[in-house]
């Protein structure tokens, strides 16, 4: 049995460039598909938000009936601890799911960005899907650098944002900072399954590779 760390968001609401907010949080399918696949393959989980804060739900992810029950028996997803309180070494691997939250909070949140500095230093797996790769972005090393420069990874896509049309609201696109951070983003087809595995950094492109990508760290952690 393994101990896996979600790092989730606690923003509900993501604020566009011209200053208006729209209503988010953390996408339903790239939370409890993978949260479902560790607990059956027998995993511990523990969740950790900024200021332990419950993970708000993005409302536009509930469009099945099988989402929202999943979503009502992953109880874990609601007693989450702070960040603060994390003893990473008690872990054996990080997931961060996405949604448009990560965009808002841990895009920029330094106790999030250490534990996934210090996660990735340590060899730990680190499975990141969608927009949780805005997370990446605030693990800077004390050189200035990003912990995650020089890793292939996949993340939402330009395009799949221009699709569900917010690639022009936003103040700034994933893919773009990622990028200018020093990483290598490689994409498959917009909204098909498309993972990443480099060394011990496990990636999704978007909520459909949650499935594999829980696969592929579940299949890491041995």
């Amino acid at each position: 049995m393994a101990k896996i760390l979600f790092l989730m968001t606690a923003a509900d609401h993501w604020t566009l460039a011209d200053g208006s907010t729209h209503p988010t949080g953390f996408w339903a399918e790239e939370a409890v598909v993978p949260y479902d696949a560790f607990k059956a393959a027998g995993h511990e989980i523990t969740v950790a938000t900024p200021g332990g804060a419950v993970s708000p739900v993005d409302a536009g992810s509930l469009d099945s009936d099988e989402i929202k029950a999943a979503l009502d028996k992953a109880t874990g997803l609601r007693e989450p601890i702070a960040l603060t309180d994390v003893t990473l070494e008690d872990y054996d691997a990080v997931y961060v799911p996405g949604g448009h939250g990560p965009m808002e909070d841990l895009a920029v949140d330094a106790d999030s960005g250490a534990l996934l500095t210090r996660a990735v230093g340590s060899g730990m797996p680190v499975a990141v899907v969608c927009h949780g790769p805005a997370a990446l972005l605030a693990a800077v090393k004390d050189d200035g650098t990003n912990a995650f420069a020089g890793y292939r990874i996949a993340a939402f896509t330009n395009e799949e944002e221009r699709i569900g049309g917010f690639a022009d609201k936003a103040k700034w696109l994933l893919v773009d900072r990622l990028t200018e951070a020093g990483l290598t983003v490689e994409s498959g087809a917009p909204w098909a399954p498309y993972t990443v595995t480099d060394r011990n950094v496990l990636t999704g492109q978007n909520p459909a590779s949650s499935a594999p990508l829980a696969a592929e760290l579940i299949k890491a952690l041995g």
